[in-house]
This record gives structure tokens, C-alpha cells and sequence, in this order.
């Protein structure tokens, strides 16, 4: 098997006010928001471009759920499909079904606290 994690794929929060949020990041720490937050670019150990996504969501959201956090880690992984077999031979908690988009493949687990993360075999090249 591949290696498991690769990265920080994003790091997700909720906020009682997005917009007023990315604001405040924009214009205290400098982050260049858009509609989803701040995307991260960066380099990987082979000097291929990778980025990580920076985002706040409002407290309504239903995203991290079943998760009761007002957080959520996105991890980058290799091999999505492969790493979440070995995880639930290995008795762990898989939430819902593979999702996948033009920017990667997306699924979920749940740690021994019950926190959702999300794993992401992504496409950087796709995000240009």
C-alpha cells in the first residue's frame, strides 16, 4: 500500500459570519480570499505544485455532520479508494461514499473522538 496521508489538504471551521471572516483574514493577515476562503499554493517533495484550502462555514452547516465540531481536517492522501478499504478492515467508521469531481476524489471517516475528516486523493492541476 501507498503511503496513507500525504498533507493537509485544508482545514475547514465553522463561523458565525463567513464573509466577515475572510474579510478580517484579508485584510489582518493578508490571506486572498474568494467565495470558498483562501486556497494555499505550494510545492511537494518532487516540486509538484499542491495546494491546501483555508475555509470558514456558517454555523448552519451540515458539512461536518455526523460530527457534532465545529471543525473539520481535510487530508490529502494517495490512493483514496485503497486507503479507505484498508481503513475499514481496521474497524474504522467510513461516512458516506466516495464523492469525485474534477479537482479529485473526496471521502470520510470518523476518528476515535468522532471527529469527520475528509480525505482527498486530489487533481492540483485541475485548481489552475
Amino acid at each position: 500500500m501507498k503511503k496513507r496521508v500525504i498533507g493537509i489538504g485544508g482545514i475547514f471551521f465553522k463561523s458565525n459570519d463567513p464573509t466577515a471572516t475572510k474579510e478580517w483574514y484579508k485584510k489582518h493577515l493578508g490571506f486572498n480570499t474568494d467565495n470558498w476562503g483562501c486556497t494555499f499554493w505550494w510545492k511537494d517533495t518532487d516540486g509538484n505544485e499542491a495546494s491546501t484550502q483555508w475555509s470558514p462555514f456558517t454555523k448552519s452547516s451540515d458539512y461536518f455532520e455526523p460530527s457534532r465540531k465545529e471543525f473539520m481536517i481535510n487530508y490529502r492522501v494517495e490512493n483514496l479508494v485503497e486507503l479507505l478499504d484498508t481503513l475499514k478492515e481496521e474497524g474504522v467508521t467510513v461516512v458516506g461514499s466516495i464523492q469525485e469531481f474534477a479537482y479529485g476524489k473526496f471521502g470520510w471517516i470518523l476518528d476515535n473522538d468522532g471527529n469527520k475528516i475528509e480525505l482527498w486523493e486530489p487533481k492540483d492541476n485541475a485548481l489552475k
